[in-house]
């Protein structure tokens, strides 16, 4: 995996998170651990006070976290035009 990611560029948005948590909800749902585990692009951690942050600039757009949060979770959505993950071949 790290062979794969070592050939992806970002085109960030520093105006456009395109992923949001919504903190309340991942806690009632029990799932942080679970979306730290699936996101193959370590997008997810925890932080000191136990909230689930999201570097949405490393994201790969592959759509594992949206399999697994119940709706209302995960704001999520592309990021704008031009802006986000490309994958480069070599």
């Amino acid at each position: 995996m790290e062979n794969r990611l070592a050939q992806t560029h970002f085109e960030l948005d520093d105006e456009y998170g395109h992923i949001e948590v919504n903190q309340e909800a991942v806690r009632e749902a029990g799932i942080g651990d679970a979306l730290i585990n699936v996101c193959p692009a370590n997008v997810y951690s925890r932080m000191a006070n136990g909230d689930i942050d999201a570097e949405y600039a490393a994201c790969l757009e592959c759509g594992s976290c949206r399999q697994i949060t119940p709706e209302g979770t995960l704001t999520w959505h592309y990021p704008r035009g031009g802006f986000g993950v490309r994958f480069l071949q070599g």
